[in-house]
């Protein structure tokens, strides 16, 4: 059975942030996610879900001067406080709001330093992060991001992401894999999702191009979305896409599904 998660970043946002919850519960969703909750009290997100019967599937680790063009610090050395700093607000919103897993966009490779001393930062953050998600039951994950979308970004495949989580050593680290983004860099999607599916923690929908609702591009999604069912994947899958109306003209797919 797919259970679809809407992003609440990117979907209603012809609504306040707060508004958006009433709306994907309208709309049929049951688990909402969002990029960053820390500009809102735990107390009052906490609401919006209990409202709603909504269930919290996912949120990122705080990810630097976002206005600035930061998309993330964990590969960026001497940032390595603030990012230990983001894991213990991350953990603290996550077990207020009943979540367990927490997303880490790892960055853009910055300037002025070797591939090494990136490496080690990163590998380090993470096995700082995952520890810690380890003693409350939450799964840290990293995304493979498209260099199209963000140019510069570390981390951009699939079997880059799995080399890093080997690397690190732990066992509480896997990929969120962003069908989107993978079909710009790789293709090959269903059978990267079957061969890797045991090191995939959370899975997030857009098509290509624009990013829009399923349906709008060129990835069948009718034969992806039988492929998850068939799978022995049972978590959430993310509706993190950009409407090319608005959300609701575009929800027409989800039907389907419900």
């Amino acid at each position: 059975m797919l259970r679809f998660s809407a992003n609440l970043s990117m979907l209603f946002q012809e609504y306040d942030f707060l508004e958006r919850f009433d709306k994907a519960a309208e709309h049929g969703f049951r688990g909402v996610e969002f990029m960053f909750p820390y500009d809102y009290d735990i107390d009052v997100l906490q609401h919006a879900l209990t409202r709603n019967q909504l269930q919290h599937t996912l949120h990122n680790l705080p990810a630097g001067d976002w206005a600035a063009g930061e998309r993330g610090i964990a590969c960026i050395p001497g940032r390595e406080e603030e990012f230990r700093e983001g894991v213990t607000a991350a953990i603290r919103y996550a077990r207020a709001l009943g979540n367990h897993k927490i997303n880490c966009l790892v960055g853009k490779a910055p300037a002025g330093f070797t591939p090494e001393q990136i490496r080690s930062t990163l590998v380090e953050n993470l096995r700082f992060a995952a520890t810690a998600m380890a003693k409350e039951n939450i799964l840290l994950l990293i995304e493979p991001i498209n260099h199209f979308d963000i140019p510069g970004f570390y981390l951009t495949g699939t079997r880059q992401a799995l080399a890093l989580i080997e690397e690190t050593g732990c066992r509480n680290i896997k990929i969120q894999y962003d069908i989107y983004h993978m079909q710009r860099m790789e293709g090959e999607l269903v059978n990267t999702m079957t061969e890797h599916a045991a090191q995939i923690g959370h899975l997030q929908i857009a098509d290509n191009p624009r990013r829009g609702e399923p349906g709008t591009g060129e990835i069948n999604y009718a034969f992806i979305f039988d492929v998850i069912k068939n799978s022995p994947y049972e978590g959430w899958v993310g509706c993190e896409y950009k409407p090319l109306t608005t959300t609701e003209e575009g929800l027409s797919w989800l039907s389907r599904y419900q």
